[in-house]
């Protein structure tokens, strides 16, 4: 290979891969899903159930939480639900009191020490009794029948876990349809087709569960647990399935960079979760290995073919790839202008002009945030708790609640 030849390898290269990621892989999951789809056989059952609620200071919302799990329709006999705080210094354990003595229907576990969401999760599952676990994060309110709808799917013995739908609503109480909205919904296509196939590579920390059998203790100070326990079942030879009738309800982020926050930690927990679970990379081991690859590896990569794919093509000559760089160097330019022009209080209503802005600088902020969220992991960074503040305005408590207590909320999934 001559060194002439090294800038157009490596432009080439860069832009395949760049391509697969976000639409050569989501082109081959339609395909894979056509030839070869697998339908869970769902029956409507009634399997007992432990409702885990690990939480540190979430005072603002606990109270909340717990009048949305005690009204969840299913049986109150099968239902348990542990509240595990992790050392909270706010009050949230004064408001899981009052509730555990008013009602007797549920346990707060109060762990002295604040030493992280793994360990409130794994202390909580040794005082489960019922077959299946179900995990909610404190923030987020659940569909009544959102359990129900969990559930059913494990008459399926193929099945080891279950992961339900995060709906993020605009301060309407609209599912989004801004750059963060829309990214989501483009997450949650992948994942319903990835399940259809095989599994879904995690679930929402909102709701999900899994077989009690199949729960193994995690390593403490891990960041994505609605990634490490789900993909255990996967390893154990189940498959996690995503299940859209069982509905979570959450604001979403009030701007790219509230997103970009949880986007670091998620993409530092990606980093970890290669090191914890080495397996994972391993074809004979995974049997979602080309899916894990493809989604979850690929995303962590795509910054670095970003910029290789721009250094490379300022050594190429020619009509066409003046054109790329022009192209390039225009989407660097809206994205920065996006940023800046976000920050200023006229432009948020500015309509397509804001879109246009906003999403080249949303796509570049979420990849900058894998590569930040790389040396976190390199410096020893952790998060235990998965919520990341939601700065939009919420003016519609009630709305939520509504959306939670009605079978069919009035907006389109578009999942």
């Amino acid at each position: 290979m001559t060194a002439p030849m090294i800038p157009y390898i490596a432009f080439y290269f860069s832009f395949a891969f760049i391509l697969y990621v976000y639409f050569g892989y989501p082109v081959l999951l339609w395909l894979w899903r056509r030839a070869a789809c697998r339908t869970v056989q769902k029956t409507d059952c009634e399997p007992s159930v432990s409702i885990i609620v690990a939480a540190y200071n979430e005072g603002a919302s606990i109270e909340r939480k717990i009048l949305n799990l005690l009204a969840l329709d299913y049986p109150m006999g099968k239902m348990q639900i542990i509240l595990s705080l992790d050392g909270p210094t706010d009050g949230t354990e004064l408001v899981a009191r009052k509730y555990e003595f008013e009602t007797g229907r549920m346990q707060v576990l109060l762990l002295r020490h604040h030493g992280g969401k793994a360990d409130a999760l794994n202390q909580a599952v040794v005082q489960t009794s019922g077959e299946i676990l179900v995990f909610v994060d404190a923030r987020q309110l659940l569909d009544r029948a959102a359990v129900r709808a969990l559930v059913s799917n494990f008459a399926d013995p193929a099945v080891g876990a279950v992961t339900g739908e995060l709906m993020l609503l605009d301060e309407f109480g609209k599912e989004s349809g801004d750059a963060v909205g829309l990214y989501w919904r483009y997450e949650k296509k992948l994942r319903s087709m990835e399940s259809d196939i095989h599994s879904t590579l995690g679930a929402t920390g909102a709701l999900y569960a899994i077989r009690r059998e199949l729960y193994q203790p995690i390593p403490n100070h891990t960041i994505l647990d609605d990634v490490t326990i789900p993909m255990n079942a996967v390893l154990a030879g189940k498959r996690v399935v995503f299940e859209r009738e069982a509905r979570a309800y959450d604001y979403v982020a009030s701007s790219p960079a509230t997103e970009y926050t949880r986007k670091v930690r998620t993409l530092a927990g990606n980093f970890q979760l290669l090191k914890q679970m080495p397996e994972l990379m391993m074809p004979w081991r995974n049997p979602v290995f080309i899916q894990f690859a493809s989604h979850k590896v690929g995303r962590l990569l795509v910054p670095y073919f970003l910029i290789t794919l721009f250094a490379s093509n300022l050594f190429l000559s020619g009509t066409i790839y003046g054109g790329i760089l022009a192209l390039q160097c225009a989407g660097y330019f809206l994205a920065c202008t996006g940023g800046v022009a976000y920050r200023m209080t006229t432009f948020r209503s500015a309509g397509q002009i804001k879109s246009l802005v906003l999403f080249p600088y949303t796509f570049m902020l979420m990849n900058w945030a894998a590569v930040v969220g790389l040396s976190h992991f390199i410096s020893g960074w952790h998060d235990a708790w998965s919520g990341y503040e939601v700065l939009v305005t919420m003016p519609a408590d009630n709305r939520l609640n509504d959306l939670a207590v009605n079978e069919e909320p009035n907006f389109s999934d578009a999942a």
